[in-house]
C-alpha cells in the first residue's frame, strides 16, 4: 500500500491510522489474510453520511425542485460512476489493499471497488472526526458535481436515458462497438456508441460495461440537443404535372380556342390531386 499521508493531504482530513487501514481493506485482501475485517461496514456507514450531506445540500440550494427531481440529482451525484471518478482524481486505487486475483485483473481501477472504498473512507472520516468535518470533506469532493447534476441526467443508467431519447425521436437502432486492448491482467476497453448508424460519444474503462457507460454518458448531451430541437418541417415536394403540348398559334390540340396558364407544380401531392 502506498504512503497514505499523500492521500490524507488530498482528502484534507486526518483519519486514525487503524481506521484508515480498515477503510482501504477490500474483501479479497481480507480473505487471503485469514478473514480479517473488511471495509464493508465502513462502506455502509459512509454511504449514509454521503447521502445525508448531498441530500441536505440539494434540499437547501434548490427550493424550487420537486422531490422527484431532487432524487434524480442525488442519484447522479452519488452514483458508482461519479464516486469512482472522484476516487481516481484522489488516486485512491493505489492505496487499496487487494487480493492477488483483483490485482491481476486491474482491480485498482474498477469502478465498483473505487466507489465502495470511497464510501468507506467517508465513513472512516466520520468516525475519526464527526459529522461536520465529514460533511465538509464530502462537499469539497462532491460539491463540483452538484452544480452540473441537472445536466447529468436521471442518474446512473445512461443507457436507459439514451434508449428513451432515441425511441422518442425514432433515431434508429442503438449499438455499442467495443474493442479491447492490452494483456488480460490489464485490459482496457474502448466503446463507441452509434444510433441509427451515426456515431456519437465514446468511452473507455477497465471493463466493457464501464466503457459502454462512459460512451453513453458522453453521448447523452448530444442526444439531448437533438431531442430538444423542433421536428423538421416536411420538405416541400414539387410534383411535376404534365403540361399539354400547345401549338405555337395558341390553339390547344383538342380544338379548344383557349389555353390555360401552364401549371408548374404543386406544393404537395394532395393539392395536385384536387386541382
Amino acid at each position: 500500500m502506498a504512503n497514505t499521508e499523500d492521500l490524507l493531504k488530498r482528502l484534507g482530513v486526518s483519519i486514525d491510522a487503524g481506521t484508515l487501514r480498515l477503510a482501504l481493506t477490500h474483501r479479497s485482501f481480507a480473505y487471503e489474510h485469514g478473514g480479517i475485517p473488511t471495509n464493508e461496514r465502513l462502506e455502509f456507514l459512509g454511504d449514509s453520511v454521503l447521502g445525508l450531506a448531498v441530500t441536505d445540500a440539494l434540499y437547501r440550494d434548490n427550493p424550487e425542485l420537486s422531490e422527484g427531481d431532487l432524487a434524480k440529482r442525488r442519484s447522479a451525484v452519488v452514483s458508482t460512476r461519479a464516486l469512482a471518478g472522484i476516487a481516481r482524481d484522489l488516486e485512491l486505487g493505489q492505496h487499496v489493499l487487494l487480493g492477488q486475483g483483483e490485482k491481476l485483473t486491474n482491480g485498482r481501477n474498477k469502478a465498483s471497488i473505487l466507489a465502495d472504498t470511497m464510501e468507506a473512507v467517508i465513513g472512516a472520516t466520520y468516525l475519526s472526526n464527526g459529522i461536520e468535518i465529514a460533511r465538509a470533506m464530502v462537499m469539497r469532493l462532491v460539491g463540483p458535481l452538484l452544480g452540473s447534476a441537472a445536466a447529468m441526467g436521471a442518474g446512473t443508467d445512461w443507457k436507459t436515458n439514451i434508449q428513451e431519447i432515441a425511441a422518442a425521436r425514432r433515431l434508429g437502432t442503438i449499438d455499442y462497438k467495443v474493442t479491447g486492448f492490452g494483456p488480460d491482467h490489464a485490459r482496457t476497453f474502448e466503446a463507441l456508441l452509434t444510433v441509427g448508424g451515426k456515431p456519437y460519444g465514446s468511452g473507455s474503462g477497465p471493463s466493457k460495461k464501464e466503457a459502454e457507460q462512459e460512451a453513453a454518458a458522453a453521448s447523452w448531451k448530444m442526444l439531448r440537443v437533438i431531442a430538444a430541437e423542433p421536428k423538421t418541417a416536411a420538405q416541400t415536394v414539387v410534383v411535376p404535372v404534365e403540361v399539354p403540348n400547345v401549338a405555337h398559334d395558341g390553339i390547344h390540340p383538342d380544338g379548344a380556342d383557349t389555353v390555360p396558364d401552364p401549371v408548374i407544380g404543386f406544393a404537395n401531392p394532395a393539392s395536385a390531386a384536387s386541382a
